[in-house]
């Protein structure tokens, strides 16, 4: 019998239970994603989030898909930047939400903030929290007694990607292991902050590491109120930059076994939606994904224009949740 939660929801999935998701016809796999999503999910509504680099570039991670990694600099020539001042990232915030966005993320290429900064942080989530825009954060890993002090901030979402597989985990990563990750989403769980998690693929992984990623997901406590799922953006100068390009379709039964998997949770269609044609996000939607980034930038690379994205919805017949 499967373990059902007091929501009905499965936290018990298998890896081979995912893989046979993935086998499926592709149609009838999308038709039960779109029916699951209208179980618990508005129909036809996508969630607008912005994000914002309050700290770019040099990282001491060597995450092998990040510009932003100081081992890599000399590679993709991204300088590293000092923390935003208040005033210019309320600036951003305030611009994204006359622009439709409803939540606003800030990311720092961190390993993990310092105590010291964590003043700047907390202003940050009160300013714009007060600014009526939900508040996510992703700065590293964290310590419990750093995300009490987030949470006690108001901070909505923290966002923390466990990005592939455990098993594959150390083909892109050395300096932080799974495990870390892992701790990191307890640590803002157990605060009360709403987790957003999920990963990367077409990073050179296999169907069953994307399988795994999401078992890794799936299997959690309490799954992540959000799951973006990337799409791999190749930088040039980084490790990954000449990596085969993962097929769409294989992209759209990812966001679909997501879905299926983790119905309560928002499937965000996130990094790589600047090289996807109208046709393959709107797969991407049917699939369950219920949430995007606007503007121009995430981060470091770049994503679809808002007149693009205002198109796109207007073709689809989508709205701004």
């Amino acid at each position: 019998m499967n373990a059902l939660d007091i929501e009905g929801v499965r936290h018990d999935w298998t890896r081979a239970e995912v893989l046979a998701l993935f086998d499926r016809p592709l149609m009838d796999l999308l038709f039960e994603a779109q029916a699951v999503h209208r179980r618990f999910h508005t129909a036809n509504e996508v969630q607008l989030s912005q994000l914002l680099s309050i700290k770019t570039g040099g990282c001491a991670e060597d995450c092998a898909y990040c510009p932003q990694a100081q081992k890599f600099a000399a590679e993709t020539g991204l300088k590293a930047s000092k923390l935003m001042g208040l005033d210019a990232v309320l600036e951003a915030a305030r611009a994204a939400k006359a622009a439709g966005a409803s939540r606003f993320c800030m990311g720092a290429a961190w390993t993990r903030p310092k105590d010291r900064d964590l003043d700047d942080i907390v202003e940050m989530v009160e300013g714009v929290g007060a600014l009526g825009l939900q508040t996510c954060m992703t700065l590293g890993m964290l310590e419990d007694y750093q995300a009490k002090r987030l949470a006690d901030a108001g901070l909505d979402y923290y966002n923390h990607n466990l990005d592939t597989s455990p098993e594959y985990y150390r083909d892109i990563i050395t300096t932080r292991t799974f495990e870390e990750r892992l701790e990191t989403l307890e640590n803002v769980r157990s605060a009360g902050i709403n987790v957003c998690s999920g990963g990367i693929v077409g990073m050179g992984e296999s169907r069953t590491d994307r399988a795994g990623m999401i078992v890794a997901l799936a299997t959690l406590p309490q799954h992540p109120q959000s799951v973006p799922i990337n799409r791999l953006v190749r930088v040039k100068g980084t490790p990954l930059a000449e990596v085969k390009e993962i097929d769409g379709l294989e992209f759209v039964r990812t966001i679909a076994v997501a879905r299926i998997t983790m119905p309560r949770s928002v499937v965000r269609l996130s990094a790589g939606r600047e090289t996807m044609s109208d046709e393959l996000q709107a797969l991407c939607f049917m699939a369950g994904a219920a949430s995007i980034f606007r503007g121009e930038k995430l981060l470091t690379t770049a994503n679809p224009g808002e007149d693009r994205d205002r198109a796109l919805f207007e073709k689809l017949g989508l709205s701004p949740a």
